[in-house]
């Protein structure tokens, strides 16, 4: 039996508030410094506080864009953004519980050869193979497109391991009874493995769609129109390393809004997201 002590209650919550206060303070002053304007900033005398330009700033950010460095507004950037980032979560889920029911449920020949083939593309991210990546995808002429932008990130080995553990853990009496039925295997797909992986589909929907919104490198390499460009490039290319002064209230206001979409879609998942990595484990 745990004794309880106010002490040994009151000292956990201290240390969990110092932690969000570590944490939260840095994006707490990008918030401020994105409601103040180019002049208080550059002085070096901000203050701790929200000022007057929030509207003026955050309107602009979306639908002006800056005036030196990107030109294009924010709201652009966002949209291909997002647009990257649900291609990559849905086209990742599609592809990696199909072939993990086809490596779980089907006998074909070389089936474990192909799993474990499947698995050794974790060592090749995008990362390590983006030259001939780069080479294949210009010379189908998808550069400055959405399936330039998409398509080279969406197979995934991790996805694909995650679902082969979850059906695992499927009873085979779900199976047998499915073939009573008359059911065929895609039935059985469908009408029962689909809802039986509605949390494992969720966390894996959540974790890609992080990914896909935060991917910097390959959208840099593809995309060379300003129109096209996503919102993590559009926050480097506001900060100027050369004798532009960088609109830091315009800078600041985009990462914040930057994080909006990846916060709101964990916060609107969280249940299913923590229950989805528990049946997992399971």
């Amino acid at each position: 039996m745990v004794e309880r002590k106010r002490f040994l209650d009151f000292l956990p919550h201290l240390v969990l508030l110092v932690g969000i206060m570590i944490v939260a303070f840095p994006v707490y002053v990008a918030f401020v410094a994105s409601t103040w304007d180019a002049s208080t900033i550059s002085n070096g005398q901000m203050p701790l506080r929200p000022g007057p330009y929030f509207l003026e700033n955050y309107y602009k950010t979306i639908f002006v864009g800056t005036a030196s460095s990107t030109r294009e507004p924010v709201g652009g950037m966002m949209l291909n953004s997002l647009v990257m980032a649900l291609t990559i979560a849905i086209g990742k889920i599609m592809i990696s519980i199909v072939s993990a029911f086809a490596v779980v449920y089907f006998r074909f020949p070389f089936r474990m050869t192909a799993f474990w083939v499947i698995f050794m593309t974790l060592m090749l991210p995008v990362e390590v193979r983006i030259y001939p990546t780069y080479k294949i995808v210009a010379d189908l002429g998808l550069l400055d497109t959405y399936a330039g932008l998409t398509i080279p990130l969406i197979a995934s080995a991790t996805a694909t391991l995650l679902f082969r553990q979850f059906f695992m853990t499927v009873p085979d009496e779900l199976v047998e009874a499915s073939k009573i039925d008359g059911a065929s295997a895609m039935q059985f797909f469908k009408d029962t493995l689909l809802p039986l992986s509605i949390t494992s589909i969720a966390a894996m929907f959540v974790i890609q769609f992080i990914y896909g919104w935060n991917q910097y490198l390959w959208p840099l390499l593809i995309t060379t129109r300003d129109d096209m460009q996503t919102i993590v490039i559009g926050i480097k290319k506001m900060i100027v390393t050369q004798d532009a002064l960088t609109e830091w209230q315009l800078a600041m206001a985009t990462a914040i809004l930057a994080m909006l979409p990846p916060v709101l879609v964990v916060v609107i998942m969280q249940k299913l997201f923590v229950k989805g990595l528990v049946e997992t484990e399971k």
